[in-house]
């Protein structure tokens, strides 16, 4: 009983986070409210929640890495892919490198490998976390756009880091070449099984779709699923459920712009996987904060072991890993911005000097987050020959240590950074949406001329001029839309058949205009963010009709 109404006061904790930061009269990140709540939480129940960390990582990892997947914009993955993978997996394993022998030199106590697995899980970067930072201040949509193709791809490739180094902490052996062997086949087999699951199901949901019919609250539960099965059935055959994970996301993208699914099963399907999303997250945060205490408690008495006995060495020691993280970040920034430069004029293509001010907080907003505290929670408790993993407490504490002071860093830095930087207009998306607009706009009318046709060939015996200017009135209503004007709400004095032909003639306009949406989208003439965006306003109409 006394677990569940800790649970019951997490989530209470997160719902409060989102009011207390609403009620600020200064910006201030979501997580560090929720950590701050969560240590509240830990000091009225006096203990901790004790979490298995195979159950913490099944719980909490699949669907948001899914979501992840998902909802990334797919355009600027593919427009700056090179800069991404160099931020996704050089980055990483620079990090884990330069990081790994720096923490084992500052804290000898630290065996390598434990230093390397520290290094790996606070290697991913969380975007949920800058996005809480940048609310509040512009930043350039494609900063933003490579920052979230970095944190889908790092989450895999610091995880799948993180697991040989745990594997080597609790063995003591390492085989580099058996490694790489490894790595080959948990990345590849991993998103082979994310892609096949997905559409496998995707599939097998729109043949009984299409013989049963649809009902909404069924489908959006399968949704919810499919990721714990793709993360799940990986992990059976010692592929990477991370990976799986991320590749049912992509998969799911692409299945949805079939738009075979009903608006409305859209529509709660959005507003269920926001709020799953957002408690997933705060949980995290709040726990934390509910855990912090004990993890200090333990921290301090692995520092003691090690004759010193100054807790305040344990602060010093984030301080150094976080400084040492931001350093390795900018470097790695720097360094690839001036070879890419040095690249283009060579091939005779102008490149602008690397901006200090946008190195700094590209460097900033490599803020740590949820993947890392999912990650670092699940170092297991004792090694091969039944002995405790040293420093295990230590490396928790120090993970949660840099969530914290990269949140508080880049909460101070980056807005100070970013203003007046001078953001530039997206055009292309302005066109897009106009390219969009206009699409919609020819289909909606062509489907309202093809239900004209098809309402009075079925009512012979009807008026065809109550028909006609019902069309008539819908398809003068659409170029008010394209002049920026709204039309107005249907008068409530219409004759109950006049209303009834101008909701059939608005439905086939609506998925008219939707087929057509999709159409363009999987030609890749507009971007997914646009398709869905537009998407979303007919699923809406849909639903009040």
């Amino acid at each position: 009983m006394e677990a569940i109404e800790i649970a019951l006061a997490m989530l209470l904790a997160v719902v409060a986070s989102s009011m207390v930061v609403r009620m600020l009269p200064w910006p201030l990140p979501v997580p560090l409210v929720q950590i701050g709540l969560g240590a509240v939480i830990a000091g009225v129940f006096n203990h901790g929640v004790s979490l298995q960390p195979g159950v913490f990582f099944l719980l909490f990892l699949p669907p948001l890495l899914f979501l992840d997947g998902w909802r990334i914009p797919k355009e600027g993955l593919l427009r700056d892919k090179l800069s991404i993978i160099e931020l996704a997996f050089g980055l990483v394993f620079f990090t884990v490198l330069g990081l790994g022998y720096f923490i084992h030199w500052m804290i000898p106590s630290m065996p390598l490998p434990m230093a390397f697995a520290l290094a790996a899980i606070i290697s991913p970067t969380d975007p949920v976390a800058v996005s809480a930072i940048t609310s509040r201040v512009p930043i350039p949509k494609r900063i933003m756009h490579v920052l979230e193709g970095e944190s889908l791809l790092n989450d895999a490739s610091g995880l799948v880091a993180f697991r040989f180094a745990v594997a080597a902490a609790v063995t003591g052996t390492f085989s580099l070449g058996s490694a790489a062997l490894s790595f080959v086949w948990v990345a590849v087999a991993g998103l082979a099984v994310g892609a096949v699951f997905t559409w496998a199901v995707a599939k097998g949901k729109d043949l009984f779709m299409h013989r049963y019919g649809e009902e909404p609250g069924p489908q959006i539960l399968l949704n919810l699923l499919i990721p714990f099965g793709a993360y799940g059935l990986a992990e059976h055959i010692h592929a990477s459920g991370i990976l799986a994970a991320v590749s049912a996301g992509v998969t799911m993208s692409y299945v949805e712009l079939s738009g075979r699914a009903l608006a409305t099963t859209r529509v709660q399907r959005v507003a269920v996987w926001n709020t799953l999303q957002f408690a997933l997250n705060g949980i995290m945060f709040v726990l934390l904060g509910e855990q912090l205490p004990q993890i200090f408690r333990g921290a301090v008495a692995v520092v003691e072991s090690t004759g010193h006995h100054n807790p305040w060495l344990l602060l010093a020691y984030a301080l150094a890993i976080n400084i040492a993280l931001a350093a390795l970040r900018f470097a790695w920034v720097w360094g690839s911005l001036w070879v890419g430069r040095r690249i283009a004029l060579r091939r005779g293509r102008t490149a602008p000097e690397p901006s200090l001010r946008l190195t700094l907080a590209v460097s900033l907003a490599g803020v740590r987050g949820a993947i890392t505290l999912a990650g670092v929670l699940t170092l297991p408790l004792m090694t091969a020959d039944d002995l405790p993993l040293p420093a295990r407490d230590l490396a928790i504490f120090l993970a949660a240590s840099v969530i914290i002071l990269s949140l508080v860093m880049a909460s101070i830095g980056l807005p100070r950074l970013l203003r007046d930087l001078g953001v530039p207009v997206e055009n292309e998306n302005h066109a897009e949406e106009d390219l969009a607009s206009q699409a919609s706009r020819r289909a909606a009318a062509k489907a309202i001329e093809q239900s004209l046709h098809e309402l009075v060939g079925s009512n012979p015996h009807a008026d065809p001029q109550l028909y006609t200017s019902v069309a008539d009135r819908l398809i003068a209503g659409l170029a008010l839309q394209a002049e920026g004007a709204t039309e107005g709400e249907v008068d409530a004095a219409l004759l109950r058949e006049q209303a009834r032909i101008e909701a059939v003639m608005r439905l086939a306009a609506i998925r008219a205009s939707r087929e057509e949406l999709f159409r363009l989208a999987r030609a890749s003439i507009i971007s997914d963010d646009v398709c869905m965006a537009a998407v979303r306003r007919l699923d809406m109409q849909e639903a009040r009709l």
